[in-house]
């Protein structure tokens, strides 16, 4: 029943065109996420009654790691998607892993980036590791949902081929198969952008921010499942395919992720939330 397909629409790869001057779907969802995200970041921090007192770190801090944490995404997801997904092209042509406007980001290498940025900045400012991961994983699902939607605009990464009859099946123009396939990048817009912001937004209206490290734990751990549920519907890359188990290399690498999301959390727990200042006299 192909009068049912949803025919993608008709995007252009550039967002912004000004004279020689062009600002790609993927780029613009980097750079507004990063600005969104820093916006959340200062507001969050300027609330004291979501940390129990003062905010573990001053507004100037957190403007100063907005570049640290930059750098780890780029240069994380970039060694991640080289290292995990295409090692022996780039062994091939090294020079290709500079390209990075061709495409080709890791989230899990952005992630490890990013907790080597936290880890440093953290260290070289003397504030807490566990209340800097949970105001960079508060903001994070705001970059991941516009993410999956310019990989949904530049018609990337698209699903697994499905019934024609599924209302929303769609067909990709850059899909040599020419199959009715989920719109998979939606999906994952869906849980790792809105329904994510969403749980941590609640958690942390109702105190998660007083106890380090509960924010950093639920968001490795609900990403984790978001991102194995996805990958059922989205086609494995072509240069890997199905892994060992009939997995894969997406649900692979978030399998650690709901361990460690998991044993953060009980420590949050465990550990309680920290006695304001003067509580004791």
């Amino acid at each position: 029943m192909q009068l049912l397909l949803i025919d993608f629409p008709a995007f252009k790869p550039i967002a912004i065109e000004i004279g020689p001057f062009a600002i790609r779907w993927y780029a613009l969802a980097y750079i507004s996420g990063i600005v969104f995200g820093w916006l959340y970041a200062r507001s969050l921090l300027k609330k004291e009654r979501l940390w129990g007192g003062p905010a573990p770190m001053s507004l100037v801090q957190i403007d100063d790691f907005i570049l640290w944490v930059t750098l780890g995404i780029i240069l994380g997801g970039r060694t991640g998607y080289v290292l995990f997904y295409n090692l022996p092209f780039f062994i091939d042509h090294p020079a290709a892993i500079f390209r990075l406007w061709e495409g080709g980001m890791s989230f899990h290498g952005g992630f490890l980036g990013c907790v080597v940025a936290v880890m440093w900045f953290a260290y070289r400012n003397k504030i807490s590791i566990l209340s800097l991961g949970d105001i960079t994983t508060a903001v994070a699902p705001v970059g991941l949902l516009l993410g999956r939607i310019a990989n949904f605009i530049n018609g990337e990464l698209w699903g697994r081929a499905t019934d024609p009859e599924l209302p929303w099946a769609m067909i990709f123009p850059n899909d040599p198969t020419q199959l009715p396939r989920h719109p998979s990048q939606l999906y994952e817009a869906g849980m790792e952008g809105i329904l994510l912001f969403t749980v941590l937004a609640i958690m942390i209206r109702f105190g998660a921010l007083k106890r380090p490290g509960m924010i950093l734990g639920a968001f490795i751990l609900i990403y984790g499942l978001s991102r194995i549920i996805g990958e059922h519907f989205r086609e494995p890359d072509v240069q890997l395919g199905f892994l060992w188990g009939g997995l894969t290399m997406g649900m692979w690498l978030s399998i650690p992720m709901l361990i460690v999301g998991l044993i953060l959390i009980v420590l949050a727990v465990r550990r309680g939330a920290p006695k304001p200042a003067g509580a004791i006299r």
